[in-house]
């Protein structure tokens, strides 16, 4: 499943760091510390890795 706007995109990136050791579980805020918890690796993956060029900034 894609992201949807930018910042899902972003979050999603912060909240796989996490999974993958690569930052600490505090450096988390917002929606990013959720998505973190409720959501699967593979899940994680595929919402960072969605090309941003015709995504909004944020979905309204």
């Amino acid at each position: 499943m894609p992201a949807k706007s930018k910042k899902q995109q972003m979050a999603a990136g912060a909240a796989l760091a996490v999974k993958e050791h690569k930052k600490p579980k505090s450096s988390l805020k917002g929606a990013s510390k959720q998505m973190e918890s409720s959501m699967s690796k593979k899940e994680l993956e595929d919402l960072a890795h969605t090309k941003r060029s015709k995504l909004p900034e944020k979905k309204n």
